[in-house]
């Protein structure tokens, strides 16, 4: 099966489904994961579960947050996981250079968004086991939730 790339048009296509109006901003990668991440955050507080299954738009928040993670938190000692979506090494410390890194955080996409927002605590995730990680260095809990860019 294809994969459907975020693009205006998709983006435009689940903002309608929320009754928000369209995307008209530009057709630049770091513009459409912003807009990508209001978007899916619309969904949330408007309490829809069902409205953004739009998988580039999902994705697109995903990686928004995980490039703000990495930007703010920069290294590779940490690899963040969010499956299928995507993943980022951050914070600075020891890094791995092959295998499977020492230190990992894995959670879906609705944690990480969720998270990074400030919608979810990091010891409230940890607690329920919405996340898993592993390694002494593997808490993210000094850079969430991440900062308004």
């Amino acid at each position: 099966m294809p994969r459907t790339p975020l693009s205006p048009a998709v983006l435009t296509e689940q903002r309608a489904a929320l009754g928000l109006p369209p995307y008209t901003g530009p057709d630049e990668p770091a513009e459409l994961r912003r807009a990508a991440l209001d978007t899916v955050l619309a969904s949330v507080d408007a309490g829809s579960t069902a409205a953004v299954q739009s998988r580039p738009v999902v994705q697109g928040a995903v990686r928004f947050l995980l490039d703000r993670l990495a930007e703010l938190a920069p290294g590779r000692s940490v690899e963040v996981r969010v499956p299928p979506h995507a993943a980022v090494q951050c914070i600075d410390g020891p890094h791995h250079t092959r295998g499977t890194p020492a230190n990992v955080v894995e959670m879906d996409a609705p944690a990480w968004i969720a998270l990074a927002t400030g919608r979810l605590t990091w010891t409230d995730a940890i607690a329920d086991g919405t996340i898993r990680a592993s390694g002494s260095r593997a808490d993210l809990s000094p850079y969430l939730p991440l900062p308004p860019d």
